[in-house]
């Protein structure tokens, strides 16, 4: 299959008919995923894009299909298990193209093996390494493994630990390289290298999203103090205004009571039907019909305009969650408030 494949058509014009394919509602959950050259990019292509005959889009979702089967066994076992299971279900020549396609271009992550390891398991091997090697092989794993890891460490660790991972851009292969080989020893296991840019702001604030409420002050507090520009960064991506959807009907109706009713409505201009309603269902009916009349009448915003007025609603959020007043649900264990 796949006769199209690596002569007639690119990898950009592929992913372009594979989102045709999928249609817009399943395309727009995936470009939440990319950057925003990677969302240009594939927009052009879709645009040019005139025609697809049927035979095409097939083709191009089963080769979609079979990258995606064989990254999943590769990482439940590595190349020989992938190789093993894709045999069975796409026989020898099939398995190897699709193998091969998956090694010159994807590869496996570094640290693979690791992500399938137990988080306390792994404290034992990692924990007396040095700050650097734990941000290394952290930045690797599941936010919710992390946040394990990073929850157990003693309290004069954590901050350093998620300050060199906020600031890692890129590693050495070699570096990599000996990590890898060094926790391989360590846990017995086989991996497949290779280079990648990896930890950065967004992978900090995944990991902090995660962790438990104390963990994650102790940490913000100490990189206010030390690094209090990484801070204000970190802080400023850890709640978006679409988090609000986490907050009970209590504790949004608690910030509402901070909130303007003018950068209400302009916040609101630039938000999903889910989180309108959200808002609005906890507005007395008078207040809800005045607000959607204002946002009527306001005519087209600036995007700058709202996302500078969604921002003034996040900081009354952070405001009253440090001071105790709201709760905001999240994963990693926070206490619980009676």
């Amino acid at each position: 299959m796949a006769r199209y494949a690596d002569s007639s058509y690119t990898g950009i014009q592929k992913a372009a008919i594979l989102l045709i394919s999928l249609g817009p509602e399943k395309s727009s959950q995936i470009f939440k995923h990319l950057k925003e050259e990677e969302i240009e990019e594939l927009t052009l292509e879709i645009a040019n894009t005139k025609s697809i005959t049927t035979q095409v889009k097939d083709d191009v979702i089963n080769e979609f299909y079979e990258i995606c089967l064989a990254q999943q066994y590769i990482a439940e076992g590595g190349i020989g298990y992938a190789k093993e299971l894709l045999e069975g279900a796409l026989g020898p020549e099939k398995a190897m193209e699709v193998i091969g396609r998956l090694t010159a271009s994807l590869q496996v992550k570094p640290f693979e093996f690791v992500r399938k390891a137990d988080a306390s398991q792994l404290l034992n091997f990692i924990q007396d390494e040095h700050p650097q090697t734990i941000a290394l092989i952290m930045s690797y794993l599941s936010p919710s493994q992390a946040a394990q890891i990073l929850s157990a460490l003693a309290p004069d660790r954590q901050a350093d630990v998620a300050k060199r991972v906020a600031t890692m851009d890129r590693t050495s292969p070699d570096v990599i390289k000996e990590v890898e080989r060094v926790l391989e020893t360590k846990l017995s296991s086989l991996v497949n290298q290779e280079y990648n840019v990896i930890g950065g702001v967004d992978a900090v604030v995944e990991i902090l999203n995660t962790v438990d409420r104390g963990t994650e002050k102790h940490i913000m507090e100490t990189l206010e103090i030390e690094e209090p520009e990484l801070a204000d960064e970190i802080r400023k991506k850890m709640f978006v205004f679409e988090d609000i959807l986490l907050l009970d009907d209590r504790a949004i109706q608690r910030v509402l009571r901070d909130v303007e009713n003018s950068d209400l409505a302009i916040a609101l201009k630039g938000a999903n039907e889910q989180v309108q309603n959200a808002i609005f269902n906890n507005l007395s009916k008078r207040l809800a019909a005045m607000i959607r009349e204002d946002m009527e009448f306001m005519g087209p915003v600036r995007m700058k305009d709202v996302e500078e007025a969604q921002q003034k609603i996040v900081n009354i959020i952070r405001k009253l969650e440090d001071s105790a007043e709201i709760v905001i649900s999240r994963g990693g264990g926070d206490e619980i408030v009676v």
